[in-house]
């Protein structure tokens, strides 16, 4: 496994990311893993090898290049509050939704563009607010994104006009939904609204609320990382792409 260190020109300017390749110019369909708010690091580079492993190129984008190179965050998110509230509100300002749609299009293309990439549909998966980003993704490009999965996403239902939910008549794609269970940012009554669009929309989902799960439970760094539960996803995560991309 190749794992490289590479850019990617966007609308919005030069975007730093990691590119995970099979030896020997094998071409493999393309999967666009996004990352949580913490960011490109050890825990989630680990993530993105396993599943390029699994059969994949695999694009790890630093989905925060506006505001800087990773790692973006030098301190302790977990335990220092105010200061973690503040940083993540500089990291996500830039990301709005239009944003994240432009984002997507730019990686898709990118990875879409390289030898080792496979033609043909393409997957991409998100933890945490992501998986907002992965549902926007495929919305964005139904023609190559054929299979979006989120982790413990959040405000995946708002009573905004931005919410994802109102994204999902543009998507084509196969959606997996794991959701965690009392997490504030998608409490069971946003789960249940959401579910109800899903059901609205008519296409191939899943949802399902993972028992004894917290946010984040799947990322190992996670002081929540709950690994059986996070192999159960993991599995879900294979059965997903294995359906919609090979």
């Amino acid at each position: 496994m190749i794992e490289e260190e590479i850019g990617i020109r966007t609308h919005d300017g030069a975007a730093d990311a990691v590119l995970y390749r099979h030896e020997g110019g094998v071409c493999r369909p393309g999967v666009i893993h996004l990352t949580d708010i913490g960011g490109i690091r050890k825990a989630h580079r680990g993530m993105a090898r396993r599943l390029a492993e699994e059969g994949y190129t695999v694009l790890m984008p630093n989905i925060f290049f506006r505001t800087g190179r990773p790692p973006l965050i030098d301190f302790d998110w977990r335990t220092e509050a105010e200061r973690a509230k503040k940083r993540f509100a500089d990291l996500m300002g830039p990301l709005t939704p239009e944003a994240m749609e432009r984002d997507a299009g730019d990686y898709v293309d990118f990875l879409s563009a390289q030898s080792s990439t496979s033609a043909g549909p393409m997957g991409v998966v998100g933890y945490c607010f992501t998986g907002a980003m992965a549902v926007r993704a495929a919305a964005a490009r139904p023609d190559r994104i054929a299979a979006a999965a989120s982790f413990h996403g959040g405000k995946l239902y708002t009573d905004t006009l931005e919410s994802p939910h109102l994204a999902l008549p543009r998507i084509k794609a196969r959606l997996y939904f794991a959701h965690a269970v009392e997490d504030r940012s998608m409490p069971a009554e946003s789960i249940e609204k959401f579910n109800q669009a899903l059901n609205d929309w008519g296409g191939h989902y899943e949802s399902e609320v993972y028992d004894g799960a917290y946010h984040s439970w799947t990322v190992p760094d996670s002081p929540v990382y709950n690994q059986p539960q996070a192999e159960r996803a993991w599995a879900k995560l294979k059965e997903l792409l294995a359906s919609a991309l090979k």
